[in-house]
């Protein structure tokens, strides 16, 4: 392990791909270019708030960096090391169903490519570092609890196994930032900061929509063969129907991430098509949520309140509408409209496998194929519905059921009351369809032969205890803004591990508290926060 300065980069992104010919860094619309080379903002007194030990260890830097003033000199932009190649990426996307035309990186700059210690190539792009030719007349900034949020949840997601974007660093600028929180004229100073994202690659649909929209199919295929060639091994770059294949693999992998979104409760609030990785990856964490109480139709965004597009019980329905938009982006690379349906029509059938797998798991069941099972699945979310129901709570919970004869019906139910923000709500009619569904439960476990001991491990496994709660990263958010950045990292600690018990960390696993039903950043955000 070394030092942050003995990286190596490895530009692939900006050494084959076409680069804007113009260098001015003003608003504008760029043309017949995947990037514009931009430097970031300068900033006033870059401060190491926290970082990801794993990410650092992974790039080959020491994780253990103490007071290594370079870490934060590179880190927010303010300092280059020999290699980096500073840009922006060009890219369209359709935002809440409709075409928005150009967009790109208004806020994010990456630094370039690293080869990192098992020889594969990592993107480092720092978000809030200034503006850019696509900034659509922002600054290109980001604040403290904006960036607190981003940094946090990329590594929670990681830690609980879902495909993410990574965060190596999270670092404050010492510069006032004004910002409007909730569009309403409040507008004030915020503290500046600025998270270093770190992926194979951040390539989105949208970069392939700007250039079909505009019937550049030149720079549109030159766009898809690096892609192909750089992230896709396993697809042969001489094959003539390479692109569908391409799509295919990208549909496979979308499935594969909305699932493990639905699996924790995660609902990413934004999901436009420019939000959307071609590598299957969670990307850009705006105006997200954790469901607290379980309701399918909960959105975390205040932009998509009325609408509800992006709620949580519509995000596979989303995702395969987006994968359309991709399909037919890549339309004029093909020629052909059946073999892009044929790979777009596969999503439903892949995500509907995937989701029973995922489903039949969180149960503790070895499928739901078997009708039983798929009954005892449906009513596991009816019974979710019947009163204000914690989701996470419930599913750790459920694995504390004891499905022997000698339990007694008002015991059997006992754990996952604790899944309850107000149990004296429940109406005698509810309470006896959770001891129905209990009953079925407990009855097909023992008709199957499951021990609870090995049920209740392979549960804990797939069923968190910790997930990052909006109300969470707020607590932290404010002690970062007011210069304590120790629950900030107290918090990343916590979310390391969110499937073990960490029986000195039940604080962090508690139902949501009353206070954070409409307290600011507790609850619904806006594309700002």
């Amino acid at each position: 392990m070394g030092t942050i300065r003995e990286i190596r980069f490895e530009n692939r992104f900006t050494n084959f791909l076409p680069s804007d010919s113009e260098t001015e860094n003003r608003e504008r619309q760029v043309y017949a270019a995947c990037y514009s080379r931009v430097t970031p903002a300068k900033v006033k007194d870059p401060k190491l708030v926290a970082h990801s030990k794993e990410m650092m260890a992974l790039l080959g830097v020491d994780p253990l960096i103490g007071d290594d003033v370079d870490i934060a000199a590179v880190l927010s932009g303010a300092k280059n090391l020999p290699g980096m190649d500073p840009h922006a990426m060009c890219y369209g996307g359709h935002q809440f169903g409709h075409w928005a035309g150009q967009l790109g990186d208004g806020r994010a700059i990456a630094l370039g490519e690293v080869v990192d210690v098992n020889g594969q190539h990592q993107m480092l792009q720092l978000k809030g570092a200034g503006p850019t030719p696509y900034s659509r007349s922002a600054d290109g900034l980001a604040v403290m609890r904006s960036s607190v949020r981003e940094f946090l949840c990329s590594e929670a997601m990681h830690h609980l196994g879902v495909p993410t974007t990574r965060a190596l660093s999270l670092v404050g600028t010492g510069d006032a930032v004004m910002r409007d929180m909730f569009y309403n004229g409040n507008t004030k100073p915020e503290p500046g900061a600025i998270v270093c994202r770190v992926a194979p690659s951040f390539v989105r649909f949208g970069n392939f929509e700007i250039f079909s929209s505009r019937d550049d199919i030149e720079n549109l295929r030159k766009l898809a063969d690096f892609v192909i060639e750089t992230q896709f091994k396993e697809i042969d770059v001489l094959d003539p129907d390479k692109y569908v294949q391409f799509l295919n693999e990208v549909v496979l992998r979308t499935a594969e991430m909305v699932v493990e979104w639905m699996r924790v409760g995660f609902v990413h609030g934004v999901m436009n098509t420019d939000n959307m990785s071609i590598l299957g990856l969670t990307i850009d964490y705006g105006p997200y949520g954790w469901l607290d109480n379980y309701d399918p139709d909960w959105t975390p965004n205040t932009t998509d309140a009325a609408q509800k597009r992006y709620r949580y019980g519509h995000q596979s329905q989303v995702a395969h509408w987006n994968l359309a938009q991709l399909a037919n982006a890549l339309y004029p690379l093909v020629g052909k409209v059946e073999p892009l349906q044929a790979a777009i029509d596969k999503y439903k059938t892949v995500y509907e496998k995937k989701w029973a797998v995922m489903m039949a798991a969180k149960l503790g069941l070895p499928n739901l194929w078997e009708k039983p099972n798929k009954q005892i699945a449906d009513l596991a979310l009816k019974v979710l519905e019947l009163t204000e129901t914690d989701m996470t709570i419930f599913w750790r919970q459920l694995a504390e059921v004891s499905s022997g004869l000698e339990v007694g019906a008002e015991d059997r139910i006992k754990p996952i009351k604790k899944a309850h923000y107000k149990p004296e709500d429940l109406k005698p009619e509810n309470k006896g369809e959770i001891h129905a569904f209990v009953d079925a439960y407990t009855t097909r476990l023992r008709l199957l032969n499951i021990h609870d001991g090995e049920r209740r491990e392979k549960m804990n496994a797939v069923n968190p205890k910790f997930v990052l709660r909006n109300y969470l990263s707020q607590i932290a958010i404010e002690q970062a803004e007011s210069g304590n950045n120790e629950p900030v990292n107290e918090l990343l600690d916590v979310m390391r591990h969110p499937y073990d018990d960490q029986v000195n960390n039940q604080k962090y696993a508690e139902l949501r508290p009353d206070w954070a039903r409409t307290k600011p950043g507790c609850s619904q955000l806006s594309c700002s926060s």
